[in-house]
C-alpha cells in the first residue's frame, strides 16, 4: 500500500482550480513533516501557509515549472494549484541555511505523500527567488524561504515510464498533453 503512495505521489503541473485546499488541511500536512528526521534534531523550520485565493495569486507568478519543457509554460491557465506551503528556516533557531538541505526535502517529501493519501497531489518548487518571495509575502529577516511545496486535487495524466542505460530521464509530453517520467530500472540502480 505504501509503494502505491509513492507510485501515485507525482510532481503534478495541472490542478483543478475549483478544489479550493483548507488552512487545517494545510496544518495536517505540516503536522506530519514536523516529525520528519532533522539533522542534530536541529528543527530550524517554520512554514508559510498561503491557502486565501488572493495569496495563491501573488506567490503564484514567482515560481517557475517545469525547467525541462521550456517551450511550454505551465501550469496551464486555469490549472494552477489551490494551495501552497512554503519551507522556511529561521535564522535565529539556526544561521547554517546549508546544514538543513537534506531536510527541506525529507519535511516536503512527508507533505506530499501526506498529500496523496487524502487525494491531493503537489509538486516541490526550487525555482523562485527567496529574497522576492520573503518580500511579497512580507516575511522577516531571519525568516528564508527554503523550498516551496504547491498542493491542489491534480488535473493531469502522468504515465511513469521505465528506461534502460543510456537513454534519457528528461520529462515529457505528448499532443494530448499527457506527461511522461521516465524512471531507472531497479536492476540499474543497485551497485
Amino acid at each position: 500500500m505504501f509503494k502505491d503512495i509513492v507510485k501515485k505521489s507525482r510532481s503534478y503541473r495541472g490542478y483543478d482550480e475549483s478544489r479550493r485546499i483548507s488552512r487545517e488541511e494545510l496544518l495536517e500536512l505540516v503536522d506530519c513533516a514536523r516529525f520528519a528526521p532533522s539533522s542534530v534534531n536541529g528543527q530550524p523550520f517554520q512554514y508559510l501557509l498561503v491557502w486565501k485565493k488572493e495569496d495563491v495569486d501573488r506567490l503564484q507568478p514567482l515560481t517557475g515549472w517545469a525547467r525541462a519543457l521550456p517551450d511550454m509554460k505551465l501550469p496551464h491557465p486555469g490549472k494552477c494549484p489551490t494551495a501552497f506551503v512554503v519551507i522556511c528556516q529561521n535564522t535565529e533557531w539556526d544561521s547554517n541555511l546549508n546544514r538543513y538541505l537534506r531536510d527541506v526535502g525529507a519535511v516536503a517529501q512527508t507533505m506530499l505523500l501526506a498529500a496523496t493519501q487524502e487525494g491531493l497531489g503537489g509538486i516541490m518548487i526550487g525555482n523562485f527567488s527567496p529574497a522576492k518571495v520573503a518580500q511579497e509575502m512580507e516575511l522577516p529577516e531571519t525568516i528564508v524561504p527554503m523550498l516551496i511545496v504547491a498542493f491542489g486535487k491534480p488535473d493531469e495524466k502522468i504515465v511513469i515510464t521505465e528506461i534502460g542505460n543510456g537513454q534519457s530521464t528528461k520529462y515529457y509530453r505528448d499532443e494530448q498533453d499527457v506527461h511522461y517520467v521516465p524512471k531507472r530500472k531497479l536492476e540499474d540502480i543497485v551497485l
